[in-house]
């Protein structure tokens, strides 16, 4: 009984609350926001506050939902690994119950913010969920093509943006998907790198050879070869609207080759702290990308 009573005194407003972020992953769900918001700065004639709002509202909303499905689902692999068995679920902080209405919460306030904004949005937003949680996470314990198909939701909020702005997919939203998803690749398998003991207690397949060795470090040269060559597409004015200018391009590229320097270091090393600067480095460029894409639209 006197357990009880102080575990209902422990549950104050800003431990529940240190638990939604957790459950929800707002680090990763902020910068989803981020890139929805660039995305609706580069496709929108007129910049409208209120569709910004409901965009970013109904982007975490998503993304949210997407993670806490994600921990209900893994909760018994989530307790295996250090990284995540501190988890509210794992460590009994949050039951199951919970976790799931604040999912399917989430879900229905995110799927109505992006319909207000038009249904095509509003599609994507729902695909993107039902991509991650019913595709993306049972096959991480099978496959290491879990990767190339959590890319596909990933991929989605960069150009989600656009959509959002024009009520329209093209060209222009589908080059922005594209940049996002070529990027994941040396983004996750850096991350795969750096904890793959921990990834293989909970018996995730995340490297694409299932090993820290040559042919992963190879591959994440490649796709960073092809993130790079993607995003400055625009610059040939080859892509509809979105265009972008030769020193931004330039710009871009730099960006991109510090990446591929830390990927070709991470080949010749094969290293933990290698796979962490390219990890650190992969989080830089794409924010640092959408930003001169926006500043070079408006400037």
């Amino acid at each position: 009984m006197k357990t009880a009573v102080r575990m209902a005194k422990d549950m104050t407003f800003p431990l529940i609350f240190a638990d939604f972020k957790e459950i929800t992953k707002v680090r990763l769900a902020i910068s989803v926001v981020f890139s929805s918001i660039a995305g609706y700065l580069l496709g929108a004639y007129e910049i409208s506050v209120s569709s910004i709002l409901l965009l970013a509202f109904g982007g975490y909303c998503m993304v949210g939902a997407s993670n806490a499905y994600n921990q209900v689902i893994e909760k018994d692999l989530d307790a295996l690994m250090k990284r995540t068995k501190n988890r509210p679920i794992p460590a009994g902080r949050m039951s199951v119950f919970m976790a799931m209405s604040i999912a399917i919460g989430l879900t229905l306030l995110g799927i109505i913010s992006l319909y207000l904004l038009n249904p095509k949005t509003a599609m994507f937003g729902a695909i993107s969920i039902f991509l991650y949680t019913s595709v993306y996470t049972p096959l991480k314990t099978k496959t290491p093509l879990s990767v190339f198909v959590g890319a596909f939701p990933g991929a989605i909020p960069f150009m989600l943006g656009w959509v959002a702005a024009t009520n329209d997919f093209g060209i222009e939203p589908g080059t922005l998907f594209m940049i996002q998803f070529f990027w994941q690749f040396p983004h996750f398998w850096a991350l795969g790198w750096m904890l793959h003991e921990d990834y293989q207690r909970g018996g995730f397949k995340m490297l694409p050879t299932g090993k820290k060795d040559t042919g992963t470090a190879l591959q994440i040269i490649m796709y960073t070869i092809w993130m790079m060559a993607i995003s400055v597409i625009p610059a040939f004015g080859i892509t509809g609207r979105l265009m972008l200018s030769i020193p931004a391009a330039i710009l871009i590229l730099l960006l991109g080759g510090v990446m591929l320097f830390f990927a070709l270091k991470l080949y010749a090393k094969r290293d933990s702290v290698t796979a962490r600067k390219l990890m650190l480095a992969s989080v830089s460029y794409i924010t640092l990308m959408q930003i001169i894409y926006v500043l070079d639209k408006f400037i």
